[in-house]
């Protein structure tokens, strides 16, 4: 390992002063390290290359900026996290130092996860839109507070028209967030299935759908209004009526890099859904 990407949590406190004393930690050792903000994402961008590793300060929601700034670059990424789920975080600060040696001499492993591609169509847009998302792509109301009218194609069938707040499709990673809190199923993280579900669905399909990996799924927007489509939480677009998404499984996949021996999802799935490592 020879340089290393730190990205921190702008509105932590602690986060980039860590960021700061790993670099200095990193220096020492003769690795050569630089230091951004997550949400500077074009800076982020111009550092990558001859980049081996992606050291994130703060939580999950850091974890999903550097997961979208290094798509395609297949650069691991290892969480230390100031946050409170942590479900993707892998070190806590305590121990931090001590595992960056350990990832600094070849130890560790591979965790990958399966990303959501999406492609948007829409008349007053210049060009197609192509999104990559780790959690999920939330196709929602806007400022307005009225439901909104999606009609759904799986592989070029039709499914419904869904009368909600809105649609999620989810990635087994992003099944324990959003999706879980509007009544979706939790996948096991290495699931290459995802997941389609309505938020708020009003006399309509109310059901989540565990979609095969090899399925498309078509959203058609009908809104009287501007809706808005929510990417791993913070990329957010306004999206017009009429507009065509398409979202598949991606060919990207988010690479994590472990210290700490596997263990079974399971056993620790309940003490962090209480916000415990």
């Amino acid at each position: 390992m020879e340089r290393v990407g730190i990205l921190y949590h702008p509105l932590n406190k602690a986060a980039s002063p860590l960021a700061s004393e790993l670099n200095s930690f990193l220096s020492a050792r003769g690795i050569s390290a630089w230091v951004c903000s997550s949400w500077d994402t074009d800076r982020v961008k111009g550092h990558l290359e001859g980049t081996d590793l992606i050291l994130t300060v703060g939580g999950d929601g850091t974890i999903l900026r550097a997961a979208q700034a290094v798509v395609a670059h297949s650069i691991p990424i290892t969480g230390i996290n100031l946050g409170k789920l942590g479900f993707m975080t892998e070190l806590n600060i305590a121990e931090a130092k001590d595992k960056l040696i350990e990832l600094a001499e070849g130890k560790g492993w591979i965790d990958e996860r399966h990303m959501l591609e999406a492609s948007i169509n829409a008349t007053d847009m210049d060009e197609v839109h192509k999104l990559y998302a780790l959690n999920d792509m939330v196709m929602a109301r806007g400022e307005i507070a009225r439901m909104i009218r999606v009609q759904a194609f799986i592989d070029g069938e039709e499914l419904t028209t869904y009368r909600a707040d809105g649609v999620i499709l989810s990635t087994a990673t992003g099944s324990t967030g959003y999706a879980l809190s509007a009544g979706g199923p939790i996948l096991h993280p290495q699931s290459d299935e995802f997941l389609l579900l309505p938020i708020l669905p009003h006399l309509s399909l109310a059901y989540t759908l565990v979609l095969p990996h090899s399925s498309t799924v078509g959203l058609c927007i009908d809104a009287a209004h501007m809706t808005t489509l929510s990417v791993d939480g913070h990329i957010n677009l306004p999206i017009p009526s009429g507009a065509e998404i398409k979202v598949q499984k991606s060919a990207e996949k988010t690479l994590f890099l472990r210290v700490h021996p596997k263990k079974s999802f399971y056993s620790s799935l309940e003490q962090r859904l209480r916000g415990k490592k």
